[in-house]
Formats: C-alpha cells, sequence, structure tokens
C-alpha cells in the first residue's frame, strides 16, 4: 500500500467519474446527485486515509511522492506530494467540496452539466495543491478556472455573464505572470528543470529574484484577494449560487495565500526578506479597507465577500511576520477561514432561497419564522469575529503574537501594524452582529414575514452547517488537530527566510537578524 499512487487517484478520480456523467440513466438529475455525491465522499475516503497511514507529522520534507515522465521532450512530468503547506489544504479541498456537492441538491438546470464541473473543478483543485512541478502547476491553475467560468455564467444571477467574464479576465492575466516567471527560473543557470524542488536549490541573483517575486505576488495577489486586485470578488460573490460560493470562499482564496508561501516564500527568499514589509503593509490594507467596505454594504452577499477579503489580509501578517507562530496562523487562517466562509455563505444562499432578497432593509424580522436559520447564523458570525473557543479565533491571535514577537521590524513599525489591524478586528463585530440583528430582528417586512414559504432550515442544511460548526469547534478548543500536520514545515520555511536577512540591506521598518537567531 505504501507505493500505491494515492495522490494520483484523488486527483483523476472525480475527473474520471466526471466524464461517465453524460451517459448515466437519467432524467430528473436525482441519478446524478447521488453519483456526483458518493464519488466526492469516496474521493474524500481516499484522502483522509491517505493521510492517515503515509504521512509523517514530524517530517517538513515532500511525502506520498509520485513522479512520472509525461512529456520527457520539454522537461514536464507528472510530479506530485504533499507536505505541511499541502496536505491540510488537500483535506479542506475534499471536504468543503463534497459538503458543496451536498449543498448543491437543489440544482434542476442542467443538472448533468453542473455536477460534472464540480467533479472535474473537485481534481483540479486538489492538484494545485499537489503538483510540484510548475510547469504542471501552471497548467492545473489554468484549467481549474474553466469549471468556475462556467458555474458563474450558467448558474449565476442577473449579471452572470458580467461576472464571469471578469472573474476569467482577472486570473488569465494573473496567470501569465506566473507563466513568465515560471519559465525565468527553469531556464536559468545550466541546468533547466520544472521541478520546485530543484528550483528551490538554484542560487539566483537577487535581481531576478525581485522580478519573479513581483510577477507571482501579483497572480496571487488576483487570487488571495489583495488590494486592489480584489474587485472580482464582491462581483462574483453577488451573483454565484451556494455550492459555487462555498468553493470561491472555502478553497480558491486559499490557493492565492498557498502558492505565496510556497513559491514566493519558499522559493526565493532573498526577495521574500526585501518584500515583507509590503506584504504587512497590504494586509492591513486588506483589513482595514475590506472592513469597513463591508461595513457599508447593503447586499448580503457583497457584505460577506469583503468580510472574507479582510480576513485574508491576516494571512499576508502571518506570511510577512519572520516567526514559525506568524506563519502557522497564516496556515490556520486559510484552513479556518475556508471552513467559516463556507458555512457563511452556505446560510446566505439558503436564506435568499425563501426571502428572494439579498437588500439588508427588506430582510427584516424573519428571525422568529426561521429559528434554525438564526441560531446556525449566529454561531458561523461568531466563528467569523474570531469568538475564543473558535477556530478564527485561534488563527488571528497566533498572527498577532507572531508579528508582535518578530525581531525583523522595528518597534514603531509593529505597533502602527497591529494598531491598524486591531481596528479590523473591532469593527468586524460591529458589522456582523448589526447584520444579524436587521436581517432576524430587525423592522418587520409584512409581505415578507407572512409569506407561507418562509420556512426553517431543512434537515440537509443542518447536517451541512453542523460538518462545518465541528471543526470550527473543534480547531478553536484543540488547535493541533491542525497545527500538527503542518508545524515541521513552517519551523523549515522561517529558519530558511530568516537566513536571507543578515545578507541583505534591511529596508525601512527592518533589523538585522542575528545569523543564528534562537528557534522561536
Amino acid at each position: 500500500m505504501a507505493d500505491f499512487p494515492w495522490l494520483t487517484t484523488v486527483i483523476l478520480l472525480p475527473v474520471v467519474a466526471s466524464l461517465l456523467i453524460p451517459v448515466l440513466p437519467d432524467k430528473d438529475g436525482r441519478t446524478v446527485r447521488w453519483y456526483a455525491l458518493t464519488v466526492g465522499l469516496v474521493d474524500f475516503a481516499l484522502i483522509t486515509y491517505a493521510f492517515w497511514q503515509g504521512y509523517d507529522l514530524d517530517s517538513a520534507e515532500l511525502q506520498l511522492v509520485e513522479r512520472y515522465a509525461w512529456l520527457p521532450q520539454i522537461g514536464l512530468n507528472w510530479s506530485v506530494g504533499v507536505d505541511g503547506l499541502s496536505m491540510p489544504l488537500v483535506l479542506l479541498t475534499g471536504f468543503i467540496t463534497t459538503l458543496a456537492i451536498l449543498a448543491a441538491w437543489p440544482v434542476t438546470l442542467k443538472p448533468r452539466l453542473f455536477y460534472f464541473l464540480m467533479l472535474a473543478m473537485y481534481g483540479g483543485q486538489i492538484a494545485v495543491f499537489a503538483v510540484q512541478d510548475i510547469l504542471l502547476f501552471f497548467l492545473v491553475w489554468e484549467l481549474e478556472l474553466i469549471p468556475v467560468y462556467l458555474l458563474l455564467a450558467i448558474w449565476g444571477g442577473k449579471k452572470r455573464q458580467y461576472v464571469a467574464n471578469k472573474f476569467i479576465v482577472y486570473t488569465a492575466v494573473g496567470s501569465l505572470f506566473i507563466l513568465v516567471a515560471a519559465l525565468a527560473m527553469a531556464f536559468y543557470g545550466e541546468n533547466i528543470s520544472f521541478d520546485m524542488r530543484d528550483l528551490a536549490l538554484k542560487s539566483y541573483p537577487l535581481a531576478l529574484q525581485l522580478w519573479c517575486y513581483a510577477a507571482f505576488l501579483i497572480a496571487y495577489a488576483v487570487k488571495l484577494p489583495i488590494f486592489p486586485l480584489h474587485t472580482w470578488l464582491p462581483d462574483a460573490h453577488g451573483e454565484a449560487t451556494a455550492p459555487v460560493h462555498m468553493l470561491l470562499a472555502g478553497i480558491l482564496l486559499k490557493m492565492g495565500g498557498y502558492a505565496l508561501v510556497r513559491m514566493n516564500m519558499g522559493m526565493l527568499p532573498d526577495a521574500h526578506a526585501l518584500f515583507a514589509p509590503v506584504l504587512a503593509i497590504l494586509g492591513v490594507v486588506n483589513i482595514i479597507y475590506a472592513a469597513l467596505t463591508s461595513f457599508a454594504q447593503r447586499n448580503l452577499k457583497r457584505k460577506i465577500a469583503y468580510s472574507s477579503i479582510s480576513h485574508m489580509g491576516f494571512v499576508l501578517l502571518g506570511i510577512a511576520s519572520f516567526t514559525t507562530t506568524g506563519l502557522s496562523g497564516a496556515v490556520l487562517q486559510m484552513v479556518s477561514h475556508g471552513l467559516i466562509g463556507a458555512s457563511l455563505f452556505f446560510l446566505v444562499g439558503a436564506t435568499y432561497d425563501r426571502t428572494h432578497t439579498l437588500i439588508l432593509e427588506e430582510m427584516g424580522g424573519v428571525g422568529q419564522k426561521m429559528p434554525k436559520i438564526f441560531a446556525m447564523f449566529t454561531a458561523c458570525s461568531l466563528a467569523s469575529l474570531a469568538l475564543p473557543g473558535m477556530s478564527g479565533f485561534v488563527a488571528e491571535l497566533m498572527v498577532f503574537i507572531g508579528f508582535a514577537t518578530s525581531d525583523a521590524y522595528t518597534l514603531p513599525f509593529k505597533a502602527l501594524v497591529l494598531l491598524l489591524a486591531a481596528v479590523g478586528v473591532i469593527l468586524t463585530p460591529i458589522y456582523l452582529l448589526s447584520m444579524l440583528r436587521q436581517i432576524f430582528f430587525g423592522p418587520e417586512n409584512e409581505e415578507l414575514v407572512s409569506h407561507e414559504k418562509l420556512v426553517d432550515a431543512e434537515p440537509r442544511e443542518v447536517f451541512i452547517i453542523a460538518c462545518l460548526l465541528v471543526p470550527i469547534i473543534g480547531i478553536g478548543l484543540y488547535p493541533r488537530l491542525v497545527t500538527s500536520i503542518y508545524d515541521a514545515k513552517t519551523t523549515a520555511l522561517t529558519a530558511l527566510v530568516r537566513q536571507s536577512v543578515p545578507r541583505l540591506q534591511p529596508p525601512v521598518g527592518m533589523l538585522t537578524i542575528p545569523a543564528s537567531p534562537p528557534t522561536p
């Protein structure tokens, strides 16, 4: 079993299974959705088994490695593997996507095509986190965009064509920067290689590192998203359906953060040492700007979308911290926000299905008719505002402590960054709690409250939220459920980037780190 190609299997299984959907005997979509859910559950079970049996928590190296020659003429290999950065996100992908398939139960428009795209996207998302060939990474990054585009363009709202086109333009243009930087790194030096491990061992001149880092940063800033390349996300969320919401918030945003750590930080450490203050500033801008914008939104989907952008700012702060605690908090924030964001957007979709409006002023007074949805919405909102005992609190606290204890920055710079980030933390409960009050116990919309179809949550919806709340609370009470997966990797990455600082002239706001720092 140790030689079994686990990663190749979990990537290709949903893709191959999706190809069988057109030939399944089905008239009303019932068979197709049960088939898709079964495939999702089987694939998630295989991911979990491979993690349980073949993953060593104490190793920072790649595990479950598979490498097959694909196009040897251009040096392209099917190379996959997981470590502490990718394993939590692979597990998150299997979990969220399977629940998203269950959340898509009410879909009646072109169900064959819908579930075909969901399964194809399942395999593509896992591939993004697992592939270890940078050219292959670019290919799966690009292929994964096609299902998202179609899911937005066909099943979206009134402006679906506009938001789908905007999504594909932003992400496709950003992807060009990945290709250019990847080719520059691959062809530098005597040995041409697309293997990420080989690229990380090359000694690049600082100028090339800076240019490649900037190119990667632009591409991943679109997906994370980072201000000012974020505008596609609120538009996409404003028109998407509930299962697509779950995939956008739960998985797609994490691709940008993962790639930023994997490539920018892991392969270009000297450039990262110079760009880190920029990441810290961008993180603060994300937190403050998006929180203020969310506070002003009257559309429920756009309010939660800007809240997601604000929370991803903490990922940037953790990546820029030069501490193991801060980087660990950034990875935990990606996992935590994947769970919380998916739960909130699913509930937004469930509420819209009943009220047929997203305007807060038109949704008042539905709490008495929908007490279960109110209770679930409250629990997930409390998780989003980082209530102690839930995963969001642990992740943000680790980022704050990691940045505050960093010896890479001057005290005034750290104080300013943390003060501004704290403002964002204060704004979050204000706009989330006021949102809950206005939707469920605000001035009643008589026509809406008296509507006979305003029914409470059904068992399927309660089950989905319960599945998401269990890990949210579990991680909040015992963070080592997740942090133990990547502790070895984040420690190694932090040591790598800290070694780069003494060799460089520190930028404004930074101090020189001793060549042999104490273990954080």
